[in-house]
């Protein structure tokens, strides 16, 4: 009699959560654009471009992939968008929660 293998899809689906995020952390201009959101607090999508020093269009993209994962919120003000760094998601991600997943005695 062939057994099936148990798999726990509640830890399947935290690991496509946490690899998505590292995903997105996982580039050096991402990390800038947090970095400067972290240092200026809520900024235009044209001051930040200029800030990076990316046409918006580029910018666009990588704020789109930090949005996806809930890094970075975006709030519109009539014709403009400002971003900010969603510190709560960035303290969950460097949160004592991941690491014990990969600590028995937690």
């Amino acid at each position: 009699m062939k057994t099936i293998p148990f798999i726990d899809t509640s830890l399947e689906k935290t690991f496509q959560v946490y690899e998505a995020k590292f995903k997105a952390l996982a580039d050096q201009k991402r990390l800038h654009i947090m970095y400067l959101l972290c240092q200026h607090g809520s900024t235009c999508v044209c001051d930040l471009a200029e800030m990076v020093g990316m046409p918006q269009s580029k910018l666009s993209y990588h704020l789109k992939i930090l949005l996806d994962v809930n890094l970075i919120t975006k709030a519109t003000k009539g014709t403009w968008s400002y971003y900010e760094l969603n510190q709560d998601e960035v303290n969950h991600v460097l949160s004592s929660e991941l690491c014990c997943l990969f600590r028995p005695s937690c």
